[in-house]
């Protein structure tokens, strides 16, 4: 391959711990496939704006607009992000070019004194900023304090060490990533603790037309997994899905048959979950996406709002 006709990509990523880990993955993959990659690390207002609940202040898209504008600029041509975080809509002008193979999509207890959820004394501080999370652990402990926890993967980690919180919960696979799957007491299996829609999934963002990126970005691409992010992140389209929306979304490929569960909790208290689940076997986007809608529908039926 000559000089010339080698892919030079630079991938736009936030500068925490985690994004960087997972900026450096692809950029090792893309390498494999004899691109030359650099990193182009930024922070983001979601980055900086720690003291308040996302749900507060826009939203999960203040972790990905700094990327956006560096992909519209020219200045990036690619950005890594975790799907749980990208908005569900993208802005006109950027898509989804790639969904990778997807870790541990669980969400997982980490505490030092207590090895599970059922151990926690009545009343005892438990850390999230998620509402996905908060109304999950409502409806399996009512009793339980839940107190926000912001901030990266390393001070949450911090604050629990701190002794601000009983224990906490965090996303299995960024700790595996990370290399601290030893921090995990228990991984809650999805009946207990349904995931975040994409939750465990990294997906690739370009800008629209870039047939040249997409070509290049294939090989790296997870049909089963862009499956099942699709069918989760339909329904949260279709409910409005933000922070500020207490919603659970989480599929399943087997034997050819997508089958998608979804929970939705009542923000103002109620420990009662609305969930539903239904399953297809036509194995595409549009069918995924499909399977979505018809779960949201069902949710809002059931008193989902």
């Amino acid at each position: 391959m000559s000089a010339s006709s080698v892919p030079h990509v630079v991938i736009a990523t936030r500068e925490s711990r985690l994004a960087l880990w997972q900026a450096e993955h692809v950029k090792s993959l893309l390498e494999g496939l004899g691109a030359q990659v650099t990193l182009l690390g930024m922070t983001t207002q979601g980055d900086q704006i720690l003291d308040r609940s996302l749900s507060k202040v826009g939203g999960k898209g203040l972790f990905v607009k700094e990327l956006e504008v560096a992909l519209e600029e020219g200045r990036a041509d690619i950005a890594v992000h975790s799907l749980k975080d990208v908005p569900m809509d993208l802005p006109a002008g950027f898509e989804l070019a790639c969904v990778m193979e997807r870790e541990d999509p669980r969400d997982a207890w980490v505490s030092a004194g207590y090895a599970r959820l059922e151990d926690l004394p009545l009343g005892a501080v438990v850390g999230t900023s998620s509402l996905r999370r908060t109304v999950l652990l409502r409806a399996l402990r009512p009793d339980l304090q839940i107190e926000p926890l912001r901030g990266n993967l390393d001070t949450r980690l911090r604050k629990l060490d701190e002794g601000q919180y009983a224990g906490i919960v965090l996303a299995a696979a960024g700790l595996k990533r990370l290399g601290l799957a030893d921090r995990i007491r228990h991984i809650f299996e999805t009946k207990e603790m349904l995931p975040a829609a994409g939750q465990g999934a990294l997906g690739i963002e370009i800008r629209a037309g870039r047939d040249d990126l997409k070509a290049l970005l294939a090989p790296l691409a997870d049909t089963g997994s862009w499956l099942r992010v699709a069918a989760e992140r339909a329904v949260s389209r279709a409910m409005g899905g933000s922070c500020s929306m207490p919603l659970a979304a989480h599929a399943v490929l087997d034997n050819g048959v997508l089958h998608l569960r979804a929970a939705w909790g009542d923000p103002q208290g109620s420990a009662t979950l609305v969930q539903t689940q239904s399953q297809t076997t036509a194995l595409d986007l549009a069918s995924a996406e499909r399977l979505g809608l018809q779960v949201a529908t069902a949710l809002r039926d059931g008193g989902a709002h």
